[in-house]
């Protein structure tokens, strides 16, 4: 079983305009709502990858109810934590003109520490049945910049493999606990590092540089241009092919939960690879988030 934790979650909700015209009136052409945060993108991915998943977080009020709703809909295993005030909402709207998605998120509540609480007992049971587990996204607001980190010391303790794809602080002080993945961007590793990085070349050091401080492997995302991953025996290359891009929104995502897999199954580092490139890719084909379909995955594999 692979856990996936999505602290923040949100009711996705995608509207699709044939131009979007800031100031203007907008009719939307197309509604989809969904159980969103990139854990619950993980999750959608590792069962089309044929393996079970668990998603579990933290959701409340009238949207909470109706998050659970949405994730029930669509025949994920869901173990939540209720919280104080309401699930946010996080909007996308897709211009067929330009073929650009906007995305509007929203902060989502406030916790509280008995909250915090509440949850950390409910991860360390979910432990019990899992080999894997990923963290994904932003903390939500009230929880400490490290709480991350308390969960992968938790999760290492009890000898568990730990994928960390978050941003800022939480990432800074999650790889204290030397989670077995970290996945940043080039982005990200600019600010982890202190140093100026605009291609794999340049990424290359600083990378190793993260991995020498206790992180098992590094994966670097280079977007496009797929992958960078730096581990004890080397470096490699993650290269998609060329494909028609539908949607790039949950590609990081799903590369997560191919990893995520491939971890799981024990693949060597090249299959691994292999493996979480397809699923990014083939997401990158699908109109739906987290999501790809089965003949777009198998020719690309």
């Amino acid at each position: 079983m692979i856990a996936t934790v999505t602290l923040n979650a949100s009711i996705d909700k995608l509207y699709v305009v044939d131009k979007l015209d800031p100031g203007k009136v907008s009719r939307v052409r197309q509604v989809e709502d969904g159980a969103g945060g990139k854990g619950l993108n993980v999750a959608r991915v590792v069962g089309l990858l044929g393996e079970r998943a668990i998603a579990t977080g933290l959701s409340g009020g009238h949207a909470g109810a109706r998050f659970a709703e949405l994730a029930a809909a669509q025949g994920l295993n869901i173990d939540f934590v209720g919280c104080e005030g309401e699930t946010r909402a996080c909007i996308n709207v897709r211009d067929l003109e330009t073929g650009r998605n906007t995305e509007f998120l929203e902060p989502g509540p406030t916790l509280g520490a008995y909250t915090l609480e509440r949850f950390y007992r409910k991860f360390q049971k979910l432990m019990d049945g899992c080999e894997v587990v990923t963290i994904s996204g932003s903390l939500p607001r009230g929880a400490p910049v490290d709480y991350y980190q308390r969960l992968i010391y938790l999760a290492k303790s009890l000898s568990k493999t730990v994928i960390l794809d978050s941003s800022g602080e939480a990432l800074f002080e999650g790889i204290r606990a030397r989670p077995t993945l970290i996945k940043p961007n080039l982005e990200e590793l600019s600010w982890l590092t202190g140093t100026e990085i605009r291609d794999l070349d340049q990424a290359l050091g600083p990378a190793g540089k993260l991995r020498e401080q206790g992180v098992g492997m590094v994966a670097v995302s280079l977007g496009a241009k797929g992958v960078l991953v730096v581990t004890a025996d080397g470096a490699y290359e993650g290269i998609p092919p060329t494909i028609e891009v539908v949607n790039t929104v949950g590609c990081g995502d799903s590369m997560v939960a191919g990893f995520a897999v491939g971890l799981k199954r024990g693949l060597d580092i090249m299959e691994t690879i292999r493996l979480a490139v397809a699923a990014s890719s083939a997401n990158a084909m699908s109109l739906e988030t987290g999501h790809f379909e089965e003949s777009d995955y198998n020719e690309l594999i």
